[in-house]
């Protein structure tokens, strides 16, 4: 008995890489494009509370993610950009660029967390308040804002991941391109001798009709 040996199809085995490039590239976007806005919006919430001393009584006073640390922010617009500049460009430069995503996500996860217990903010607020440069804030409390932040750098960095395992995969926005960066060459029509504005036209083009 003879045993026939099944050769894949080539289109079946191109299948499995093409559809994971696509379901990579999905869950990139939409990790990147929500992690970035999810750290942005959890910047601008009131991360911690307290009270500050002064003459009638205590004096209320928040701080917000932006008044603990602007490295949060900063990073996700960094890895908004390089998140849309994957596509822009090309081998080292695609590495590079999705290596500056990942790290934009873990820096923004660093910076949350460290400013989770932060009281500096409040400190100078309490200064501020009660004209003592030596005054503290009191019954200090935080908020979960900082942990929603670190989030959002978890996302981006998962899409920093993502564009570094797959990105080779993805298409460019420069796809229609050679792969040497200059547009492909459109090839003249032809000019029929016997047709006045087949002349005319390749005149106008600065072409030669006799062919000469």
């Amino acid at each position: 008995m003879e045993y026939v040996t099944a050769v894949p199809h080539p289109h079946a085995q191109a299948a499995g890489p093409a559809r994971a490039g696509r379901v990579s590239l999905a869950v990139a976007l939409l990790s990147g494009a929500l992690g970035a806005a999810v750290a942005l919006l959890a910047t601008r919430q009131r991360w911690s509370e307290g009270t500050a001393t002064v003459a009638g009584g205590d004096f209320p006073l928040t701080a917000r993610g932006s008044d603990v640390t602007g490295v949060p922010a900063s990073l996700a617009i960094v890895g908004l950009a390089a998140l849309v500049a994957v596509f822009a460009v090309h081998r080292f430069g695609r590495v590079f660029v999705a290596g500056l995503l990942a790290l934009s996500g873990a820096g923004i996860v660093a910076a949350s967390l460290i400013g989770a217990d932060d009281s500096s903010a409040l400190d100078e607020k309490a200064a501020r308040a009660t004209g003592d440069t030596a005054a503290t804030v009191g019954t200090l409390s935080h908020t979960a804002w900082p942990y929603v932040a670190a989030v959002g750098g978890l996302l981006l960095l998962l899409a920093g991941l993502l564009a570094l395992r797959y990105a080779p995969a993805w298409p460019a926005m420069s796809g229609r391109y050679e792969r040497n960066g200059a547009p492909r060459a459109r090839k003249a029509p032809a000019v029929d001798p016997d047709r006045p504005e087949d002349l005319w036209k390749a005149l106008d083009r600065g072409e030669d009709p006799t062919g000469a």
